[in-house]
């Protein structure tokens, strides 16, 4: 399964520096990291939908583009 900063980073909305920073700070205050990730500014809610859509596609073996 591809995890959700991974799809970000492919879609280059985030960088692999601030995924590893949310990442950093998400041990700390458990908060999800697509929530994370909102509130540093560093993605849109919009943004977030479409990943989690493609993860939950992947995972499922709907997605035949990559």
């Amino acid at each position: 399964m591809m995890k959700i900063g991974e799809i970000l980073i492919r879609r280059q909305l985030i960088s692999q520096t601030q995924l590893d920073q949310a990442i950093e700070i998400q041990t700390s205050c458990r908060e999800k990291l697509g929530e994370l990730l909102i509130f540093q500014g560093w993605i849109q809610q919009n943004d977030l939908e479409i990943a989690l859509r493609e993860q939950y596609w992947r995972q499922n073996g709907y997605w035949l583009i990559d």
